[in-house]
């Protein structure tokens, strides 16, 4: 039987669109930086790609900064700047702020002076979605473009955070999104490259992919098929509900993500569950990707109020317009027959 990705919010598999932009890219000779015509076509691919991801993103006016990753692009956005956030932030940004903010049992984020603060719009465990209040500094929107509609001209931020591998394009780019007109201080000097803010020969091929990809997650949304993920992602959690009578799903209560569930068992570890499913040929997480591996309590499970029992217990189901009805069925009942041989050897 074949294996099933049910992990894309770690990351989305590479589509055909991405797939083609990059390996036109790749022929593509010259340094973006370079006054001959080999140069200028390459700066085209990146002008191209920076249309893309301004259009999908809904950011007409503001300045796209290409960066390796949305971890990086958090870094040169909160350097230099004393922000707060929450618990439920990811490490990208928690790493760089002071993570004070209150949350709710609902998982949601109560901001007091937004033009110093910094809030998700998505959770990356939960799929919690919050609303962003007007003049925010910051919003990590790394997981939920391309997932639901999502424009940052009215989102009210000032600078936001995105990433190509989480809506289908390559690994290893993302961007920093900007108000026109605000700045921020370079933390790679060198030849200047993205407007001073990033120096750095660009990455041609992956900064293609990442706006085909971008592209594609426009019609996608357009289509509907997020809409069918979130009934398969329903089908899945009633299911379970159904007949794993002690099993407790966190954020559900809010506005969420179409693809994400987020559940515990209290006491049975996620990372236990991780490998059950692995080995039944299902790849799930026990939270965010950057902290697989790591056997700790989920911080935003632990942020909304649950003990430790329970933010050490949670499994992250997250679904992709590729997921079926039988492949979710499927995985439901491996998790439940995996359920009931972990009560059995508790009892």
């Amino acid at each position: 039987m074949s294996r099933v990705y049910l992990d894309y919010n770690a990351t989305m598999p590479l589509v055909q669109a991405a797939r083609d932009a990059m390996i036109a890219a790749m022929d593509v000779a010259g340094n973006p930086s370079s006054v001959h015509a080999e140069g200028r076509a390459a700066k085209a691919v990146v002008e191209r790609a920076r249309a893309q991801v301004s259009d999908a993103f809904g950011a007409s006016g503001a300045d796209i900064v290409f960066t390796s990753s949305a971890t990086e692009a958090a870094a040169l956005a909160c350097a230099g700047r004393n922000l707060q956030s929450a618990a439920v932030e990811h490490d990208a940004v928690g790493a760089w702020t002071s993570c004070d903010l209150p949350v709710d049992a609902k998982g949601k984020v109560t901001v007091s002076d937004p033009t110093n603060s910094a809030l998700q719009l998505a959770n990356s465990e939960t799929g919690v979605l919050q609303g962003l209040p007007e003049g925010l500094a910051l919003s990590d929107m790394t997981q939920a473009f391309g997932k639901i509609p999502v424009a940052f001209s009215w989102s009210g931020a000032q600078m936001a955070l995105i990433s190509a591998h989480k809506l289908g394009g390559p690994k290893g780019i993302g961007a920093l999104v900007l108000r026109q007109g605000l700045d921020v201080q370079s933390q790679i000097k060198g030849g200047g490259q993205e407007m001073g803010r990033r120096s750095g020969t660009e990455n041609v091929i992956g900064i293609a992919g990442f706006g085909a990809a971008a592209e594609k997650s426009v019609r996608e949304l357009a289509d509907g098929v997020w809409d069918r993920v979130a009934e398969l992602r329903n089908i899945l959690e009633k299911a379970i509900e159904a007949s794993a009578k002690n099993t407790i799903f966190v954020g559900n209560e809010s506005e969420r993500l179409p693809n994400t569930s987020c559940f515990a068992t209290p006491g049975w570890k996620g990372e236990t569950q991780v490998m059950a499913m692995d080995l039944a040929g299902y790849a799930v997480s026990a939270g965010s990707a950057c902290s697989s591996g790591k056997v700790k309590a989920s911080q935003a499970v632990a942020a909304m109020g649950y003990d430790e029992t329970v933010a050490t217990s949670t499994l992250r189901v997250s679904l992709g317009p590729e997921t079926t009805e039988e492949q979710i069925l499927r995985f439901a009942d491996a998790w439940l027959k995996a359920e009931r041989k972990f009560h059995a050897k508790a009892a």
